[in-house]
C-alpha cells in the first residue's frame, strides 16, 4: 500500500472510530448488560430463553459469562435480538488515534535506534549534544512513520 492510500486509511479509520471515545466513561453493570436488560424490562428467564430459543438454565450461562468475559459476540449479538438490541462493537485507541499509537511506537524505536547509535558513539569518544540527540530521534521518528517498517511492531 502506498504512503498517500495508508495515510487516508488512518484518517479514514481515526474518524469512524472517535465515536467510540464517548463510550470509555461508560460502566457494564456489576451483573453484566444481558443481566440489567433483561431486569429492566422486567423479562423473566423464562421468557428470556423463549425468546432466545433456548432453555432457562442456557440463559443463566449466557449472563454468567458474559459477567466473566467468556462469552462470544455470535452469543451477545444472538442475546441483544431477543431484547430488542443491537451489539455495538468496537475498540477505543488507548493514546486517543491510530495515528498518535503509530507516532508514540515510532519515537519509541526511534529513541531505542538513536541510543544505541549514541552508546556507539561515546565508546569512540564522539558524544553528541543532547540538542543533536533529540533532534535525530525527530528526524529518525518521522522517517519510521513515513516508512512504517514492518518491524515497527516487533
Amino acid at each position: 500500500m502506498n504512503d498517500s492510500k495508508h495515510k487516508l486509511m488512518v484518517q479514514h479509520l481515526d474518524r469512524k472510530i472517535q465515536i467510540y471515545n464517548q463510550l470509555l466513561n461508560v460502566n457494564v453493570p456489576n451483573k453484566g448488560w444481558l443481566h440489567t436488560i433483561r431486569k429492566a424490562y422486567k423479562m423473566s428467564l423464562r421468557q428470556f430463553s423463549e425468546r432466545l430459543g433456548v432453555t432457562p438454565p442456557a440463559v443463566e450461562g449466557y449472563e454468567k459469562r458474559e459477567k466473566t468475559g467468556n462469552i462470544t459476540l455470535k452469543s451477545l449479538e444472538d442475546a441483544g435480538r431477543a431484547l430488542n438490541m443491537k451489539l455495538v462493537y468496537g475498540f477505543v485507541p488507548i493514546d486517543g488515534s491510530i495515528q498518535k499509537t503509530i507516532e508514540n511506537r515510532a519515537k519509541e524505536i526511534a529513541l531505542d535506534i538513536v541510543k544505541t547509535t549514541s552508546n556507539s558513539m561515546i565508546l569512540e569518544d564522539q558524544k553528541n549534544s543532547n540538542e543533536r540527540l533529540q533532534k535525530a530521534v525527530e528526524e529518525k521518528t518521522k522517517q519510521l512513520i513515513d516508512e512504517m517498517p514492518r518491524y515497527l511492531w516487533d
